[in-house]
């Protein structure tokens, strides 16, 4: 299994869209920029994510699975643009904060410090045993 973190802004579609798509889940559509279709290129059915609200709020505020591998994106006509299905597994019950993460000197490799503006990111299992922890998940 892999992990991931998937950015979102909750004005656009936040935690709470996604727990309404209940198992059937979402396409992680609109994503286009070449380095984050080329990272859900690797991902696989069942790998993990966290979902992460940014804007004011940045911060982890579920996990979530990957329920379909890659496909077109329907909202391009485009060939380029793919996208995977996620759906919402559990909200976390303490939110991780961007400032929480950055304080953490464990975490100062992760892709969300370094890259910031990247939209799907990937996660390294130390990062998601120590963010789990953090936020107070068995994922």
């Amino acid at each position: 299994m892999q992990y991931w973190l998937f950015k979102s802004e909750p004005s656009a579609w936040g935690w709470s869209d996604q727990v309404a798509r209940g198992d059937a889940g979402e396409q992680w559509d609109g994503v286009r920029n070449y380095q984050a279709r080329n990272i859900m290129r690797q991902m696989a059915v069942g790998d993990r994510g966290f979902f992460y609200h940014s804007q004011k709020e940045r911060a982890i505020v579920g996990v979530v699975e990957v329920c379909a591998a890659i496909h077109p994106d329907t909202t391009s006509s485009d060939p380029r643009w793919e996208c995977v299905d996620i759906r919402a597994l559990m909200p976390v019950l303490r939110p991780v904060t961007l400032d929480s993460i950055k304080a953490d000197p464990r975490l100062a490799d992760m892709a969300l410090v370094r890259q910031a503006r990247l939209s799907v990111q990937p996660v390294t299992p130390a990062a998601w045993d120590i963010i789990c922890e953090m936020a107070g998940v068995d994922a």
